[in-house]
């Protein structure tokens, strides 16, 4: 047996369905070459005598899945959450993003964002730099030391910006990211590159064609943000007369979804039209719930697309959210679903503990592979959560000592993590 084998016992919770957890207690998760080679009460015949590390009765879990967050702003959480989306764009965050032209305090900020990353329950993510190459080189030569599975852009805006924060053109900012790619493709164990058009209103059509044309050539997945504030939305349609609704602003440069992989954050206000195309192209919905309610953009119909079969994970969307975990963005799901039953449409039910906990790890993990579970030859990504520091007098089910880890967790409680079958904490 190969000496990449070996096992965890605990009790292994993972998702069979987005309605249905797997709970078994007691249980072998084995990992086989990186690969999850399933779960067994007792260790077959074949397993005998491979290292297995006892857990007890702590909880198992599959690794978490983060689609969308910004790691140059991780230095200002939790403030400017007075404003809206825009006004905290341009009074915020463009100008701290200016501030990683400098390297040395790029190293600094990225080192303190990757060391917490590490500490987190995520083992993958989707994270979007800033349009400086030499800091997200940095960013993603920090990450790849982590051990988890991430992918990081280089951020492209031409236009609206500020003069701090903004290419001197089209052209500029295509060859800087041509530039990036060649450096970054193959260089990183763990790190891998995605297009990163902020979004419409910072990327004029000029070089949304010239991304368009770097995603055909290198086959590059893309992340950006779709329908997440009125305003927002008001603009695009300005600036993109000829198109009927947000996401064709993408779709005419081929640059969402079918082949081009794609994460759209946000989708708070999406029309009819919109979510058909994203469930025809297979686009992938990162659900912020967190950064939806701090900038007053308002509840995402994560049932909706849910029930309608669409693509749909988590994100944190840092620093328009404030927490890195997971976890955390499940309950704020749950919780925000519950607003949008009682205070919007009651024909809507809320969000289930099963359907959270499967968009956290499953639903956002499959833009990555098979990624997200424990079923037999999905990457192995795990998470043992400790939750006896959470006193209670009561003997609790599996499910419910996870639904009390979703509400009350902090790094505290994680004991170990995975990825891709190394032991990364």
């Amino acid at each position: 047996m190969s000496k990449q084998t070996f096992a965890l016992r605990g009790t292994i919770c993972y998702s069979n369905s987005p309605t249905e957890l797997s709970i078994t207690e007691n249980a072998y998760l084995v990992c086989e070459n990186g690969l999850c080679a399933g779960v067994f009460t007792e260790l077959p015949e074949k397993y005998a005598g491979i290292p297995c590390t006892d857990f007890g009765e702590e909880l198992i879990i599959p690794g978490l899945t983060d689609l969308h967050l910004h790691a140059p702003q991780y230095t200002f959480r939790g403030t400017g959450m007075d404003l809206e989306l825009l006004d905290w764009l341009n009074t915020i965050t463009f100008p701290q993003e200016a501030r990683y032209e400098d390297t040395d305090f790029a190293r600094e900020a990225y080192s303190i964002f990757a060391e917490d990353m590490k500490k987190s329950p995520n083992t993958r993510a989707c994270i979007f730099g800033t349009l400086h190459v030499p800091a997200t080189e940095i960013l993603m030569e920090l990450l790849d030391k982590t051990g988890m599975k991430t992918m990081v852009g280089k951020v492209n805006m031409d236009r609206n910006s500020s003069p701090l924060l903004q290419e001197d053109s089209a052209t500029a900012s295509a060859d800087a990211t041509i530039s990036w790619i060649e450096d970054t493709l193959t260089k990183f164990e763990n790190v891998t590159p995605i297009l990163t058009p902020r979004f419409t209103p910072s990327c004029s059509d000029e070089l949304m064609e010239r991304l368009s044309e770097i995603q055909k050539k290198y086959h590059l997945p893309m992340q950006s943000h779709l329908s997440e504030n009125f305003g927002e939305i008001a603009w695009v349609k300005e600036l993109c007369p000829a198109t009927h609704f947000y996401g064709e602003a993408y779709s005419q440069f081929g640059l969402f979804g079918g082949d081009c992989p794609t994460v759209m954050a946000h989708c708070v206000h999406s029309s009819d039209e919109e979510i058909a195309l994203m469930k025809k192209q297979g686009v992938y919905i990162a659900h912020c719930p967190q950064s939806n309610t701090n900038l007053s953009s308002g509840i995402a119909p994560a049932r909706r697309y849910l029930d309608a079969g669409l693509h749909i994970g988590l994100g944190s969307d840092i620093a328009a959210g404030s927490s890195l975990s997971i976890l955390r963005a499940m309950a704020d799901a749950i919780q925000v679903s519950k607003l949008y039953w009682r205070l919007a449409d009651s024909s809507v039910r809320p969000l289930t503990l099963e359907e959270a906990f499967y968009m956290g790890t499953e639903g956002g993990g499959s833009f990555f592979g098979k990624v997200g579970s424990f079923k037999e030859g999905y990457e192995f990504d795990a998470v043992v959560l400790n939750d006896s520091t959470i006193a209670s007098p009561l003997k609790l089910a599996p499910k419910d000592r996870l639904e009390r880890l979703v509400y009350l967790s902090d790094d505290r409680n994680i004991s170990a993590k995975y990825a891709a079958g190394k032991k990364i904490l």
